[in-house]
Order: C-alpha cells, then structure tokens, then sequence
C-alpha cells in the first residue's frame, strides 16, 4: 500500500479550486506556490496545454506503450476490468489514465505494485518525465516524484532537442 500514489494522483487531475491543497499535501510546495498565484484558470490552461494539446505528454499511459496499436485497446479493456475489481470509480478520463493508475496502484500489495509499475507504469512515466523535463514544464518535478514513488523505476529516455530541418525540393 502506497498513500504518497494516491496524494500524488490527485496532482495529476484537472486542477480546480482545491489544486494548490493537493501539491501541498503531495509535498510539492513549488508546484503549489505556481498554483496559488495564478489561480484556478490559468490553472486550467496550462495543465490543458500541457497534457491535451502535447501527445508526448498524454497521461493516458497506454498512449506511451502501445499508441496506436491494437494491444492498446486491450489494455483499456483489462484496466476497466481491473478499476472496477478494485472499486475505483470511473470518470470522464480512459481507465489507463495516470490518476486511475496511481490510484489502483496505491491499493496494490507489493509484489502486485511492482509487477505493475514494471509492466506498465515506469516505463510510461518515465517516458513522461523526459518530455516535461524537455518541454520545461512546471508539472515536470510532481512527474519525477511520482517516477520516485513507483516500486521500480524505469530509465528515461533520451529525447531530440530539435526537430529535423527539412530541406526544400527544387524542381529541376
């Protein structure tokens, strides 16, 4: 059992007016202290921009392993199942989203918490915390604390820090 997943997964749902509680109570004061001085909207858009408009940081975690493939369709499928063996309530978000994940993992003996996080988990996170770090995200830092909170981490990997220059075709 895990409680830092459960208080760190509240970080990653849509920020409301309750936002700069839960960075505080996940133990990320700067993220809280941002939160405070913008205000609840601003709020808003940036967590849109970030993980909406930007596919490299999509906390649907099944986007990071399989895009889209098949096998991630049945991946959805096993983690509704799995959400609902565990009373996880669903929302409006796909059930492999990082707050149903954290949470089903908070839930989670050990042995299961790390096959899990192995499995799943860190290697999508991990993925995530390369492109936030890339992009300078402020959502960067509760990314690498919940990177840290997983039973097993995975290596982040490395991305291009600029896209390829395309040359112009002349007609000859």
């Amino acid at each position: 059992m895990n409680p830092r997943l459960e208080r760190l997964a509240k970080v990653f749902e849509y920020p409301d007016e309750n936002y700069a509680r839960y960075c505080h109570e996940a133990g990320l004061a700067e993220l809280a202290a941002q939160a405070e001085s913008l205000g609840v909207a601003e709020m808003q858009e940036l967590y849109t921009n970030t993980f909406d408009w930007n596919p490299a940081a999509s906390l649907d975690l099944s986007w990071h392993l399989y895009g889209e493939q098949y096998a991630r369709g049945e991946f959805l499928v096993k983690m509704r199942r799995t959400l609902r063996g565990h009373g996880i309530a669903e929302t409006r978000e796909l059930p492999d989203h990082l707050t149903h994940v954290l949470a089903l993992m908070s839930m989670l003996e050990p042995d299961a918490a790390e096959s899990a996080a192995r499995e799943y988990a860190a290697p999508a996170v991990a993925k995530l915390v390369a492109a936030l770090e890339q992009a300078q995200s402020p959502f960067a830092a509760p990314m690498r604390a919940v990177r840290a909170a997983l039973p097993v981490e995975a290596p982040i990997p490395a991305l291009k820090k600029e896209l390829p220059v395309l040359q112009e075709q002349t007609n000859r």
